[in-house]
């Protein structure tokens, strides 16, 4: 099982049968509300109708066309929805299967992007400590979580990394972007001092870095790293497969934040997580200096056999037009006080060390058992599932609360409350 402690889920599995809005429900009828939208991907709620109707219809119309020199009409019609959501010259899409593939196809077109241009000599790729960007080789090594980092050897040479935004001293118990930490963009300026920026292709970030617990970018931190790309002539990429399709009130990261990327890497949202399907957004100039020499030479060597796959694009155009029709982007928006108000009623609680809210996501770092990091937290996991009907993600001693979109003020007030019970029973 991925991303799972085997021997432990088989003494005692947490098994589900069935979804429907904001609730799982277990083979013997428990149910249990949504405090992870899944894996951060069902924004929408889960099986919802017109979603399934969608798949449905697809699957007895067309189950799959070869996307290599061949195409079917809905990919072309999703890439339209998907460009005309992104900020500004963001207007040409490159499908793919997750955020895995989404990560290492942005990272394959910036060396491509640079090579075609005459500059072969920049290859070197920046992540950021405590970066995650799928399981890829190439996600990992610009990731800066160790544990997805220690089993697999040297990974991709030429890989740096920009410091972590979070200090816990400074910005503890923050609602929203902390003030302190814009600064922690200039070492990107010493980076390029060491390797010269010759050699350097693209930066990569998380606007939110979602899955090591929540942390939010220093007020001014996105802007500043936009300024020293453009300096060196370097390519900024937005990692937004967490933070895409309304987990923070807008279409994308880049539109709340007033930063526009040179990529935009995307998955989760985009179907509300019932067809995987991922892609990168780029912007006009990139796609441009591919769409030189004979037209009939492949202009990127690269794509997969399920790029947008048709039960996917099927599944993607219905969750738009859900997102639209019940606006689901502008309801995150107005959510967002009462979801950090009613997180913050956590502090105080034992062990509580740190909450952290922005958007519709919560992140809370509980003390260590003295004899065994990660354990207080697979602890809370369990009995939040056993005991408590809630099911949210854990990353080490931290949970991270990210519901459906969907969520009422009610079930706000319902997920906070049986964390807070959770808490209370490990101390």
């Amino acid at each position: 099982m991925p991303f799972t402690a085997n021997r432990a889920f088989k003494a005692r599995p947490r098994m589900i049968a069935r979804a429907k809005d904001m609730f799982y429900f277990t083979p013997e009828g428990r149910k249990l509300i949504d405090g992870s939208a899944g894996l951060w991907c069902t924004n929408a709620g889960h099986n919802r109708d017109p979603i399934v109707a969608a798949i449905q219809a697809q699957a007895a119309e067309v189950d799959f066309a070869p996307p290599f020199q061949f195409a079917h009409p809905k990919a072309f019609e999703l890439a339209a929805r998907v460009a005309s959501l992104a900020p500004g010259d963001l207007d040409h899409v490159f499908f793919c299967n997750s955020g895995s593939e989404a990560v290492d196809t942005a990272l394959k077109i910036a060396l491509a992007y640079h090579n075609v241009r005459g500059n072969a000599s920049r290859v070197r790729l920046i992540g950021r400590e405590r970066g995650y960007h799928g399981v890829g080789f190439g996600g990992i090594s610009v990731g800066g979580i160790v544990s997805n980092r220690k089993q697999f050897g040297s990974l991709l040479a030429g890989v740096d990394h920009l410091p972590s935004t979070y200090n816990r001293e400074k910005q503890a118990f923050t609602i929203g972007e902390p003030e302190w930490g814009a600064h922690l963009a200039d070492d990107l300026d010493r980076i390029v001092a060491l390797h010269d920026a010759s050699t350097i292709a693209a930066v990569i970030v998380e606007p939110v870095a979602g899955s090591t617990g929540v942390l939010a970018p220093p007020k001014g931190y996105l802007e500043r790293l936009r300024a020293i790309c453009d300096k060196h002539g370097i390519l900024l990429i937005f990692d937004e497969v967490i933070t895409g399709y309304g987990r923070l009130g807008y279409a994308f990261a880049a539109e709340r934040y007033g930063v526009l990327p040179d990529m935009i890497t995307f998955a989760k949202g985009i179907t509300s997580g019932s067809v995987p399907m991922g892609g990168v957004v780029v912007r006009k100039g990139i796609y441009d200096a591919f769409m030189k020499g004979p037209e009939h030479v492949i202009e990127l060597f690269h794509g997969y056999t399920y790029s947008a796959h048709p039960l996917a694009c099927a599944a993607g155009l219905a969750t738009l037009d859900l997102y639209r029709a019940e606006s689901l982007f502008e309801r995150a928006r107005k959510l967002e006080k009462p979801w950090g108000d009613a997180a913050m009623r956590l502090k105080g609680l034992p062990n509580v060390l740190d909450i952290r809210t922005v958007g519709i996501t919560a992140g809370i770092d509980l003390a260590s058992r003295p004899d065994a990091v990660g354990k207080r937290g697979y602890e809370a996991m369990e009995r939040g599932f056993h005991d408590e009907g809630i099911m949210f993600r854990i990353v080490g001693d931290s949970i991270a609360v990210t519901p459906p979109l969907i969520v009422s003020e009610s079930q706000i007030g319902e997920i906070f409350d049986k964390v807070g019970k959770v808490i209370k029973a490990l101390a």
